[in-house]
């Protein structure tokens, strides 16, 4: 072989080592992008679907604990979830109330990616107020309400988001819990001497018996009256109090989807609601979206434990802003 040949060997050898280089650096590249490109995208949540889910809720009637229409939006509930492919566990427990009243109360619990070590909660309660204490009209002061907004709202905008997690799985596990026996609390009407923790039984219960035993989420997130017009969200202190990064993330979240209007960056009440119950009982944060009216005597809408709670307060608008927000946070969980 003479020396040209050499040399012409050699680089062919060097353009061979150069793109084998190159490639074994492309595939790297393209290995890594298809990871990440295996990130589900975040659905769209559709507001129309929610509404339905509430008004479903709120034809049964009042869903007091121990009533028929209970019994029927409890199995509605659960086999919504199974139908959006969860794996469901409805936990029942016999809770008293205020006045000595035993509960049969139902937890309803939808868990996906069950594989998932890391896991995030979602939860509202879905009983409705047995009293309308706060009703202009005295005398339907112990008649149950529709609880449109208190109550359904919250369920229904988390059934969209289980129909929208069964189509596409986030890289995480999703525990839905709907908390029976919240909204069972100790009527201002009566004149009662106080007493303590009469609200939110069926967190209390499950902060206690958790579907799972020593269940952890990395955080959970309350939904609670998310539906009327013009709902404004300011930052609830107890959540604020427990994990201030969590709350400031999702609103940013909120902001940057353009849902700023429904989410003040505001300091809110205190309010003692399920997640306080979950935060102290099962040592993980878990933060509320609350409606929050720093104007009204009692912090809520004026509808708030009335026969008014109906679905003329319930606003698809709010209920995207809300239902878009809370899948967002999920999504973005690697």
């Amino acid at each position: 072989m003479t020396l040209k040949h050499t040399i012409a060997g050699l680089a062919i050898i060097a353009s061979l080592l150069f793109f084998g280089c190159n490639s074994d650096k492309s595939n790297k590249k393209q290995s890594t992008t298809q990871r990440k490109s295996q990130k589900a995208a975040t659905p769209i949540f559709n507001a129309d679907s929610a509404y339905q889910y509430i008004a479903t809720q709120v034809n049964f009637g009042p869903r007091v604990p121990n009533t028929e229409e209970h019994a029927a939006c409890a199995t509605y509930l659960a086999n919504e979830l199974k139908r959006f492919g969860a794996d469901v566990i409805v936990q029942e427990a016999d809770v008293v109330a205020f006045d000595g009243t035993v509960l049969k109360a139902k937890n309803i619990i939808g868990q996906y990616n069950l594989d998932k070590p890391k896991r995030v909660m979602l939860c509202a309660h879905w009983d409705t107020r047995p009293f309308a204490d706060y009703d202009k009209d005295a005398s339907k002061h112990n008649t149950p309400i529709d609880g449109a907004n208190d109550g359904a709202s919250g369920v229904g905008v988390l059934l969209e988001i289980a129909r929208q997690i069964n189509q596409a799985q986030p890289n995480i596990g999703i525990d839905i819990i709907f908390f029976d026996a919240e909204d069972y609390g100790q009527p201002i009407h009566l004149n009662l001497a106080p007493k303590e923790d009469t609200w939110c039984l069926g967190s209390q219960y499950w902060g206690k018996n958790p579907h799972t035993p020593n269940y952890r989420a990395k955080y959970g997130i309350l939904l609670d009256m998310v539906g009327a017009p013009d709902a404004y969200f300011f930052k609830e202190q107890h959540s604020m109090s427990y994990q201030p990064d969590l709350v400031n993330h999702i609103w940013d979240i909120a902001h940057n989807l353009g849902y700023g209007y429904h989410f003040k960056k505001e300091a809110g009440g205190w309010i003692t609601d399920d997640h306080v119950y979950v935060t102290n009982l099962r040592n993980f944060p878990c933060i509320d979206i609350i409606q929050y009216n720093p104007e009204a005597r009692h912090g809520f809408g004026d509808y708030w434990h009335t026969h008014d709670d109906t679905m003329d307060n319930i606003n698809k608008n709010t209920l995207k802003a809300v239902g878009q927000t809370v899948l967002e946070v999920i999504y973005r969980e690697n």
